[in-house]
């Protein structure tokens, strides 16, 4: 995994490299094992590399006899495949993403039609006078970009454009209502003014610093669910995951997993046992002295039944005081889902003996595990409703202004997602992998391991996973209001211990406790915050943060979390101490 990061001028002329030092040194803790840089004509780039395959020759920027030059933040697990593909071409490196420039070469636009992995790809081709930027089709790894009159811009994170310039940090507020409605933002367009993502799936082309050209590799499969028995399902899936797991252990460093008391850490668990000779490093988070389930008894037994080398993390209240704020900082395309402070410390303990972690992400969209995809499909006056269709501080008078906008995105992916054929299910595990998976679970994974300069896999995130879960029949995936129930049966074959149809509390972190102990001397600050002041009533705040109800719980941590973020990329002032010294430094 890596930092990448580049910039065309609009004129033709020679862009000023000094540019490339301040974009380099943004994004060094996604890449601190080297660096390379590239200038030919309006276009220079660089990069920022960690280490994980061909630590010896695969340095970047890698170039092809055609003289096209590439800098990737990427793993393409075929590409031992792809490289045996170009058997007659001079490959001058060992490294897995040398192969996309050959197909690049040999296919064009659709050279990411043979790719399997996690990408964010830039390709500068002097001889046709084009920059290509190509996104994988889940959105796995994250790219943004800046158009104005003068350059295109482009970077693996928001923040780095904005440290050298490219844009000045101001709130979207569209974007900024999405966030404290939804815990994420959708679409194209980000919170800052002027940075759009590269979406999922997408390839652009650029020349003479313009977008001219846009086309999408879909990640989910067309069609509507298929006919298959439970026997036939379940071989193909035991073949469909265990190559996927093979093709994401391929490095060359030490690697772990990620392990929590759920269906899809431990389906992950069950094949690497079942893949490697070695023990399995498993971390796994728990939080003391809290009334919220703690997983990591079950994952030990797991660990345990299988040999795994099992590691727990304690995350405290002490660690949410003290943690929060450089937490929200690496956030800096915003998420506000608490699952960010455990993975955020086990990124950071585990980064002591590894450089790549796998992780269960994934899953529940792709196999049906989600209640609200059971509550959607549900008639309403049997309690059915659409999914989101309430918002976080919608409705609790906290707002100067509630503003309904904020679900347009949302109706749009529904809209969208909506095609001839799908099941109900099927259109709501599509508006999912629309926005909540790549801009929440998967911000939250790249952000929180790469700030550490640790590598995140997710092999439920495969092309070839996506086309045998996606068209199940509905009742392999939701079975006897249990959802993901193929994947239980599997796991209750492979690994009896995990107690797969087990009723399991819901995987949450106790931010509603810790917040409320301390709402008295919080609320006022969050109030006070300029984030929050022009967007909610401070006397409703404060009353917000003295309430026992979930509701309002979950609310304050949404806003805690906006008003420490927006301290550091909107306010552009570094966290210095615990949440109270951030919140009420002038």
């Amino acid at each position: 995994m890596c930092g990448i990061a580049g910039i065309m001028t609009r004129n033709g002329k020679g862009p000023d490299t000094s540019i490339l030092g301040p974009l380099a040194l943004a994004l060094g803790h996604r890449g601190p094992d080297g660096e390379g840089k590239y200038l030919a004509g309006p276009v220079a780039m660089v990069q920022t590399r960690l280490a994980v395959i061909d630590l010896k020759t695969g340095d970047q920027p890698i170039y092809e006899p055609g003289g096209a030059a590439l800098i990737a933040n990427a793993e393409i697990y075929n590409y031992l495949e792809l490289r045996a593909e170009f058997g007659d071409v001079v490959q001058t490196t060992q490294s897995d993403c040398e192969p996309p420039l050959h197909l690049y070469r040999r296919d064009g636009l659709s050279f990411t039609d043979s790719l399997r992995g996690m990408y964010a790809i830039a390709i500068h081709d002097p001889v046709d006078g084009r920059l290509v930027l190509a996104r994988d089709p889940f959105g796995i790894k994250p790219l943004y970009y800046v158009e104005t009159e003068e350059f295109f811009a482009f970077a693996s994170e928001p923040q780095a454009l904005i440290a050298v310039g490219a844009v000045k940090p101001e709130l979207a507020e569209d974007r900024r209502n999405e966030l404290l409605q939804l815990q994420f933002t959708c679409g194209q367009g980000t919170i800052f003014k002027g940075i759009n993502r590269v979406l999922p799936g997408e390839t652009l082309v650029v020349r003479s610093g313009r977008i001219v050209e846009r086309r999408r590799r879909p990640a989910l499969p067309a069609g509507g669910p298929e006919s298959c028995g439970i026997e036939e399902g379940l071989k193909r899936l035991d073949s469909a995951l265990e190559n996927s797991v093979l093709m994401h252990q391929r490095s060359d460093v030490p690697y772990g997993l990620f392990l929590s008391g759920g269906i899809d850490s431990a389906t992950m668990l069950a094949l690497m046992s079942r893949l490697n000779e070695r023990p399995v490093s498993a971390f796994t988070a728990g939080f003391s002295g809290s009334s919220v389930a703690d997983e990591r008894d079950h994952a030990r037994t797991l660990a345990k039944k299988v040999g795994a080398e099992f590691h727990e993390i304690d995350f405290t209240d002490t660690d949410f005081w003290s943690l929060l704020p450089e937490i929200a900082a690496a956030m800096d395309d915003p998420a506000a889902d608490y699952a960010i402070l455990p993975t955020w410390k086990l990124a950071r303990e585990a980064a002591r003996d590894l450089k790549v972690v796998i992780s269960g992400e994934g899953g529940d969209e792709l196999f049906g595990g989600y209640s609200r995809y059971r509550s959607a499909l549900r008639p309403w006056w049997q309690g059915g409703r659409m999914m989101r269709s309430r918002g976080i501080v919608e409705g609790l008078g906290v707002l100067r202004q509630d503003d309904a906008s904020w679900r347009d995105a949302i109706s749009a992916a529904e809209v969208t997602a909506s095609e001839p054929h799908r099941s109900r299910l099927q259109v709501a595990q599509a508006v999912d992998m629309t926005d909540w998976l790549p801009n929440d679970l998967l911000t939250k994974l790249d952000r929180c391991l790469m700030a550490h300069g640790m590598e995140g896999r997710t092999p439920f995130l495969d092309t070839h996973i996506a086309n045998t879960a996606f068209n199940l029949p509905d009742n392999l995936k939701i079975h006897k209001r249990k959802g993901k129930w193929l994947l239980r049966r599997w796991l209750d074959r492979v690994l009896p211990a995990a107690k797969a149809f087990e009723r399991k509390r819901g995987f949450t972190v106790p931010v509603g406790e810790w917040i409320f102990k301390r709402g008295t001397m919080l609320g006022p600050l969050v109030a006070a915050s300029p984030a929050i002041a022009e967007t909610c009533h401070p006397d409703r705040v404060i009353a917000l943060y003295k309430s026992p109800k979930k509701r309002a719980q979950l609310a304050g941590w949404v806003l805690l979390f906006y008003a420490l973020w927006h301290r550091r990329h909107i306010e552009q002032r570094l966290p210095q101490g615990d949440v109270f010294d951030v919140l009420a430094s002038s």
